[in-house]
């Protein structure tokens, strides 16, 4: 059904996009392909033979399909995890002696990946503050392969100026590479800007239910392809149950996500006005300093909430026990409420004199709002605060 890329919108895409028909056994739902290998009929060189690892199975194909519909792009690449995504994705277009420009407030796992493997790769990497352009523009002139930036940034909710970083790069003759993980397709379509790359952790918001870990690459086909290969290599394939229940967790992607918003915006005025919250960061709210480019780049503001609380770390640990809905726990975009303190999560591996310097202080909070009843959840971190 590639013909829905153009033909049908995202929800029907979400859907039926990639599933064949008619359908095996008249199954409705996509069925598990739970094999390692397939029987070889005419196959011409070692591309063409179907086999789990190789990420071709009638599960990573569809996926596949139903991604690069919803991405509204060539081609798309199912993985691991969303950091076999992003390590694949950026060691298979940054060549060995390269150089990678990425904005400095970065996810921690990603971070670490370039401050603690990419130099012994063979590649080096430089970054630049999402707003200061003219530090941006100094950075290109080192003719980097790539230029890396996160829609959404993790965990502070920064959002570059996606048109201008596009601009810039493309004069600069790099390929744009953005993790669109906060944001999903559901929200924004990177290919639609310029970039060449849209990478995700499919853990998140894709998947939706805290039950799967994947990671997407999807885009330009040369580019995904030249992915694909090293994935081959490196093996980050997805096992066929995860396909399955990755396949059908994005069927209710746009349901979901009305509601995580509905619920974030509804928080996040109510944290804002609180004594013991400080600098609540939600891209819907008009005092966040990025509002007008989320506004413009984005279809919402999702589902991501950051603040800063009122008090010590110690202290703010405690509001966190008081809270009775939300799991303290890592990760996001799952039906539940997640509350973190990322300093002791996904930002933990990084130095304390770096975080702070970035603005990940020791009492901020991240809350992925998830699907509760928005009244019970502003009522139970009202009464924790």
């Amino acid at each position: 059904m590639k013909e829905t890329n153009t033909k049908f919108g995202f929800q029907t895409n979400s859907i039926h996009a990639g599933e064949k028909r008619p359908t095996i056994e008249g199954a409705v739902g996509m069925p598990i392909f739970q094999n390692s290998t397939y029987e070889v009929s005419g196959a011409k060189s070692y591309d063409s033979v179907r086999y789990t690892r190789l990420s071709n199975t009638p599960n990573h194909v569809a996926l596949a399909e139903k991604l690069s519909a919803l991405e509204r792009c060539e081609e798309a690449l199912v993985t691991s995890s969303g950091m076999s995504a992003i390590t694949t994705a950026l060691l298979a277009t940054v060549p060995a002696g390269g150089h990678l420009v990425a904005q400095s407030t970065l996810y921690g796992g990603t971070h670490a990946f370039l401050t603690e493997d990419f130099g012994n790769l063979g590649r080096t990497y430089s970054t630049f503050e999402v707003d200061d352009m003219t530090a941006l523009e100094r950075e290109l002139t080192r003719k980097p392969a790539v230029l890396y930036v996160e829609a959404i940034s993790n965990p502070l909710l920064k959002i570059p100026d996606l048109a201008r970083i596009v601009e810039l790069g493309k004069k600069a003759g790099a390929l744009l590479v953005i993790d669109n993980t906060f944001c999903s397709p559901y929200l924004f379509n990177p290919s639609q800007l310029g970039f060449d790359l849209s990478l995700h952790s499919a853990t998140k918001y894709l998947n939706g239910h805290s039950d799967v870990i994947a990671g997407v690459v999807a885009g330009k086909k040369a580019l995904v392809d030249k992915t694909r290969l090293l994935l081959n290599h490196l093996g980050g394939s997805l096992d066929p149950h995860s396909c399955f229940l990755l396949n059908r967790g994005i069927k209710t992607l746009a349901a979901r996500m009305k509601m995580h918003e509905e619920n974030a915006m509804a928080l996040a005025e109510a944290l804002a006005g609180s004594p013991k919250v400080k600098n609540v960061r939600y891209p819907g709210l008009k005092s966040h300093p990025h509002h007008q480019r989320a506004r413009e780049y984005f279809r919402g503001f999702g589902g991501m909430i950051a603040f800063e609380y009122n008090g010590t770390a110690e202290e703010t640990d405690k509001f966190l026990d008081r809270l009775r809905i939300p799991f303290v726990a890592p990760s996001l975009g799952g039906v539940e409420s997640l509350v973190t303190r990322p300093v002791t999560t996904s930002h933990s591996a990084i130095l304390p004199e770096h975080r702070l310097k970035l603005g990940v202080l020791d009492n901020l909070v991240r809350v992925s709002v998830g699907l509760e009843d928005k009244n019970d959840l502003i009522a139970d971190f009202l009464q924790a605060l």
